[in-house]
């Protein structure tokens, strides 16, 4: 999967990076709030905070700093 840079003209979106996809390829568009971008970033990041953090088989590291 690759992440492109893009923006909205006149309907359509234009990539602002070359991106090398066969003709017609299916892709999938997010679009940003125009407000605030950090805040999207720090939404969509959170998941993956979320299963690192919050992953009960690292609790065996807490158990140890206990001993």
């Amino acid at each position: 999967m690759t992440t492109v840079w893009g923006i909205v003209r006149e309907g359509k979106v234009e990539l602002l990076d070359a991106l090398d996809v066969a003709e017609g390829a299916r892709v999938l568009v997010t679009a940003l709030p125009a407000d605030d971008e950090a805040e999207f970033w720090m939404r969509a990041s959170q998941t993956s905070l979320d299963d690192i953090w919050g992953n009960p088989q690292d609790d065996v590291y807490a158990e140890l700093l206990e001993k």
